[in-house]
């Protein structure tokens, strides 16, 4: 059973360097939001993060929820750790109403949660309006060559 719940946290520190890009508005407030993840999954903040996934979130079809993302984040800065990441370009998507985020990460600190995920991994996250606010309501990731 694979079991890569802190490469979400990883997927979201991609968008960092990607506020200036001119684009919808819609489009605009998902790069933030994946933005406000990556910041949350930087400073190992899992009550940041969890505002920003929805309740239904799904991870890597089912292995992971909610929940459990939120646990191990809250488990990671307990014991200390930081999370880092190096990531490649990200692509947005409209799909109607919602919008897909794809990107590459590379994994350079798994720290002591999961050593053994180091690596690259390709990375899909997508998103939905909740009100004024937009949250990330899947995401499935793989190692690249995979």
């Amino acid at each position: 059973m694979q079991k890569m719940p802190l490469l979400l946290l990883f997927a979201f520190l991609s968008s960092l360097g990607l506020t200036g890009c001119h684009r919808t508005s819609d489009e605009s407030r998902v790069r933030e939001a994946v933005a406000a993840g990556a910041q949350a999954a930087e400073h190992v903040d899992a009550s940041a993060l969890d505002a920003l996934l929805a309740d239904d979130f799904d991870g890597n079809d089912g292995s992971l929820e909610r929940r459990q993302l939120i646990g191990l984040l809250h488990a990671a800065a307990f014991r200390g750790e930081t999370l880092h990441a190096v990531t490649g370009p990200v692509e947005v998507e409209s799909r109607g109403e919602r919008y897909l985020a794809r990107f590459t990460v590379t994994l350079t600190s798994g720290g002591k949660l999961l050593p053994e995920h180091i690596g690259i991994y390709k990375v899909e996250t997508a998103w939905r309006r909740d009100g004024r606010s937009w949250r990330c309501y899947s995401a499935h990731w793989e190692p690249m060559g995979g």
